[in-house]
């Protein structure tokens, strides 16, 4: 079973960066990806990366974050830049078994194992 854990998180402001990251174990087969939930909001899927490295994004995140994996540390990253006060939000990462050639970012039920979650706070 896949076990998730995330850190990273903090507050930042806007136009800044932050690094996430999942510690994860044994994941080698299986869809990983990072979704965030803001309050008054759903849960949105930002980026996914397939066991063969195909990578999808959010169009809202596409050319600002980057989704990666150290395969050697087991370790999921989320390199985030230019950030937002919009994108204030709990995030989370997600796995679940591959099955095709990507992984979807929608619907976030496709994904049936989840960390605990990292807050991102980013003031104007």
């Amino acid at each position: 079973q896949v076990q998730l854990v995330e850190s990273g998180g903090g507050s930042v402001q806007a136009e800044g960066s932050l690094r996430l990251s999942c510690t994860v174990s044994g994941y080698s087969s299986y869809c990983m990806a990072w979704f965030r939930h803001a309050p008054g909001k759903g849960r949105e899927g930002v980026a996914s990366i397939h066991p063969a490295s195909n990578m999808r994004y959010a169009p809202s995140v596409n050319g600002r974050f980057t989704i990666s994996k150290d395969n050697a540390k087991t370790i999921l990253y989320l390199q985030m830049n230019s950030l937002q006060p919009e994108e204030t939000a709990m995030y989370y990462c997600a796995a679940a078994f591959a099955r095709g050639g990507y992984c979807p970012l929608t619907p976030s039920t496709w994904y049936n194992v989840w960390g605990q979650g990292t807050q991102v706070t980013v003031s104007s």
